[in-house]
């Protein structure tokens, strides 16, 4: 009887560890697997060094009047980033990841596995990025990728400076560089802070400095045209 029950004692203790393992090793696979995706995300988007790029800009913003706007997007890595607006308005944050996602992607983050949800009609793996410096103007990020293409679809992004922003992509015609055909960007006109003596058009005619209403959502629209990929991009661009 003592041999038999140390036995099973034996075999219930290397179950448990078993039981153990089983359930603390999901944590760091799903860890792992999560920071590789990120990896093979940042692989595509490495592709490309700088762009030229064509769109029409739609904002859309219940109480001003901001007309429809043929842009030109310059883009040059690390980080430069250029938005000619043809009247002049834009309300896309610098950095906004609308534009470009290199600039969401650099710098350190400890990632996160968020696990499936749906976004554009895929299902797509939820990765959070905490940013590893404590000064750093984003906050949190959430993104929704498709795993198979390896395509950011959503992403939502908490800074300091602008509060809580979305951005939902589609692809098509460049999608082999990861660069989208259509962004549509949303943001709360409350936290988002416009360049000091903008003033736009409200829609009882009058022109005044914009004050945003508690809770106020703001959305952006911009649908790319054409893309110019590694043809290079001048430095006086962006001065």
């Amino acid at each position: 009887m003592n041999n038999f029950s140390g036995t099973g004692s034996c075999r219930l203790l290397s179950i448990g560890v078993l039981l153990l393992i089983a359930l603390l090793r999901p944590a760091g696979a799903h860890a792992q697997d999560a920071a590789a995706l990120l990896q093979k995300v940042r692989a595509r988007l490495d592709q490309v060094n700088d762009y030229q790029a064509t769109g029409l800009m739609k904002t859309n913003v219940s109480f001003l009047k901001v007309p429809e706007a043929q842009v030109t997007v310059y883009f040059k890595k690390p980080d430069r980033l250029k938005i000619k607006n043809e009247k002049g308005i834009s309300l896309v944050p610098k950095g906004a990841v609308t534009i470009s996602l290199n600039n969401l992607l650099k710098g350190g983050y400890t990632v996160l596995d968020g696990g499936m949800d749906t976004a554009g009609g895929h299902k797509v793996k939820v990765i959070k990025l905490l940013p590893l410096d404590d000064n750093a103007d984003l906050v949190l990020s959430t993104l929704y990728i498709d795993e198979p293409r390896g395509l950011i679809l959503k992403a939502r992004t908490t800074t300091r400076e602008n509060g809580t922003y979305e951005v939902e992509m589609s692809y098509g015609k460049y999608i082999a560089y990861a660069l989208p055909d259509k962004v549509i960007f949303t943001f709360n006109t409350k936290n988002y802070k416009l360049p000091k003596g903008i003033t736009f058009d409200y829609d009882d005619g009058s022109a005044k400095k914009q004050e945003a209403s508690a809770g106020t959502k703001g959305k952006v629209e911009l649908s790319y045209s054409a893309y110019i990929i590694n043809k290079g991009v001048p430095d006086t661009v962006f001065q």
